[in-house]
C-alpha cells in the first residue's frame, strides 16, 4: 500500500457551489482544484496532501451533492461522493451561510447522521458578522457546532486546521511532505548532469475529450474512481491518483480533453485545458490517448507536438481497439500518419486495447516503464565518439560560406530527455538536414525510439578570424 493511503483521509462534501474547492486548496496550502462562480464545477474527487497542526492528512474534494437519478451524470457524481465519505476517517460538513439552511443541506445532513462518521460543520462564506444568524441556524442539522469560516478569505482556516487535527487519531509530527525540488544528482562524471526527482515515476493520460482517458484510468486502478459516460468533456481538473506495478508506484494523473484554442469558448473550459497542460509539462511520461476508430486527427498531432517540445518520454494509447474492424489497415493508416508528421519522434511505443472491457490495457504500464528507461537513458562518451567519427566518415558535414564546419567531439550534457552537446568551430551554423542526420543516427544507434532527442551546438571563436585582412 502506498504510504499516502495509510494517511487519515479527511473528505470535503456539501451541496454544490458552497465554497468545497476554495477550502480544498486552502488546506492543500496551494491552487490545486479548479476553483469558478459556476455550480457544479467539480465533478471527480481531487486528492491532496496536507499538513494539519503537524499531521499529514490526505484530503479529497468531491463532487456537490444533489438528488438525482443513478444514471445520470449527477447522479454518477453523487455516488462517487458518496464512495468517498464511506472511506472517510473525518467528514467535512460544507454550508454556505450567506443562503442559509436549504431543504438540500437538510437531506444530506440526515443522511450523513446515519453514516456514523465523525463530521466537522462548516459554515463557509461567513465573511464578518452579516452571517451571523444564518450560521446560528446550522444547528438544526443535528451535526454539533458549526464552526463560521471564510476559505476564500482565510478567516477560521487555522482554527479549523487544529479541529481537524484534534479529531484525528494521534500521529508523530512530520515533516512537510517534500518537494520534487529535492532531488539528487545522477551518477556520472558529466559536470552538467541534470538532477533527477525522487519519488514515483510521474505518469499523465492526455488526449482530446471522449478519447476514453477516464475509462483508462479505472481500468489499471481496477475500480471506478472517476466519473465516465458517453458525455464528452466529463473531466473537467487534473486528478491525481496513486497506483503500483511490479516495479514500484506511479502517481498518475488524468486530464481533461485538449481541444483546438480556437473551440474553447468558456473561461471554465480554459482553466481545464490548463490544468492539463501542467499536468503534461510536470510528468515525466504521457501516454496520449487516440479513439482508434477515428485514426490520428490534427489535433492528436498537435498533442504530441507539444509533449516533444516539453521534452517528455510518450507512449501512443490507441483506445477502443475492440471495435476497429480491419485492424492491420488501422494500424498501418496511423503507423504512417506519425511517420509522416512526427519524425522527431519516431519509434514511438504504440499500445491497442479497449479501456472499457480491459482487454489489452495490462500491456501499458510495461510500454510505459520502457519508454521511462529510454528517456532516462545515458551514453558514455566513448562510445559516443565513437559512433560519431563514424557517422562524419560516412557523411561530411556540409559546407557553410564555402568553408566545410569543422566537428570536433560529443558529449550527453543530460538525460530526461537525452540532450547532447557537439563541439566544434562554426557548429552553431550547422544546417537543419545535418543535425537530423546526426539525431536519426543517435536515436538508431543507442536504442532512443520514441524519445525526444535534443542536440545543442556550441562554437568555437577562431582566435585569428579578425586579424585576417
Amino acid at each position: 500500500m502506498n504510504e499516502i493511503d495509510q494517511l487519515p483521509l479527511v473528505v470535503i462534501a456539501g451541496r454544490p457551489n458552497v465554497g468545497k474547492s476554495t477550502l480544498f486548496n486552502r488546506l492543500v496550502g496551494r491552487r490545486q482544484a479548479i476553483v469558478s462562480d459556476m455550480p457544479g464545477v467539480t465533478r471527480d474527487r481531487k486528492e491532496g496532501e496536507a499538513l494539519l497542526r503537524g499531521k499529514r492528512v490526505r484530503l479529497i474534494d468531491t463532487a456537490g451533492l444533489e438528488e438525482a437519478a443513478p444514471d445520470t451524470l449527477y447522479g454518477r457524481m453523487r455516488a462517487s461522493s458518496e464512495s468517498a465519505v464511506s472511506q472517510a476517517d473525518l467528514v467535512l460538513f460544507c454550508i454556505d451561510a450567506r443562503a442559509g439552511v436549504t431543504p438540500a443541506d437538510k437531506h444530506f445532513a440526515a443522511w450523513l447522521r446515519r453514516q456514523n462518521k465523525p463530521v466537522l460543520l462548516l459554515a463557509n462564506k461567513a465573511e464578518g458578522a452579516a452571517a451571523t444568524s444564518e450560521v446560528l441556524e446550522a444547528y438544526s442539522l443535528g451535526l454539533g457546532t458549526p464552526m463560521a469560516l471564510s476559505a476564500e478569505h482565510g478567516e477560521g482556516i487555522a482554527h479549523l486546521m487544529g479541529e481537524i487535527a484534534d479529531r484525528l487519531p494521534d500521529t508523530k509530527r512530520e515533516k512537510a511532505p517534500r518537494s520534487d525540488r529535492n532531488a539528487r544528482r545522477d551518477e556520472g562524471d558529466d559536470p552538467e548532469e541534470d538532477i533527477r526527482p525522487a519519488g514515483p515515476l510521474r505518469l499523465a493520460i492526455v488526449g482530446r475529450p471522449n478519447a476514453g482517458k477516464s475509462t483508462l484510468l479505472n481500468a489499471l486502478l481496477g475500480e471506478e474512481r472517476m466519473i465516465t459516460g458517453p458525455e464528452p468533456g466529463l473531466t473537467r481538473d487534473s486528478i491525481a491518483v496513486a497506483l503500483h506495478d511490479e516495479v514500484g508506484p506511479i502517481q498518475l494523473v488524468d486530464t481533461a480533453g485538449l481541444r483546438r484554442k480556437a473551440r474553447i469558448e468558456q473561461d471554465l473550459e480554459r482553466m481545464s485545458v490548463s490544468a492539463s497542460i501542467e499536468a503534461l509539462k510536470m510528468a515525466e511520461v504521457v501516454v496520449l490517448t487516440l479513439d482508434a476508430t477515428l485514426g490520428v486527427h490534427e489535433q492528436d498531432l498537435q498533442i504530441a507536438r507539444l509533449i516533444e517540445r516539453e521534452g517528455r518520454a510518450c507512449v501512443l494509447a490507441l483506445n477502443k481497439w475492440d471495435a476497429v474492424e480491419d485492424r492491420a489497415a488501422t494500424r498501418q493508416a496511423i503507423a504512417d500518419r506519425i511517420e509522416t508528421s512526427l519524425a522527431q519522434m519516431r519509434g514511438i511505443p504504440v499500445v491497442t486495447f479497449s479501456a472499457l472491457t480491459g482487454a489489452g490495457v495490462q500491456k501499458l504500464l510495461p510500454a510505459v516503464r520502457r519508454a521511462h528507461e529510454v528517456w532516462n537513458s545515458r551514453v558514455t562518451t566513448g562510445e559516443l565518439n565513437r559512433w560519431f567519427e563514424a557517422a562524419l566518415e560516412r557523411h561530411q558535414p556540409p559546407l557553410v560560406d564555402g568553408r566545410r564546419l569543422k566537428l570536433r567531439y560529443m558529449t550527453q550534457a543530460k538525460s530526461r530527455p537525452p540532450t547532447f552537446i557537439l563541439f566544434g568551430t562554426r557548429a552553431e551554423l550547422l544546417p537543419d538536414s545535418y543535425k537530423r542526420y546526426l539525431v536519426n543516427g543517435l536515436r538508431e544507434t543507442f536504442h532512443l525510439p520514441g524519445t525526444p532527442i535534443r542536440l545543442q551546438l556550441r562554437g568555437t571563436k577562431n582566435p585569428y578570424a579578425e586579424t585576417r585582412s
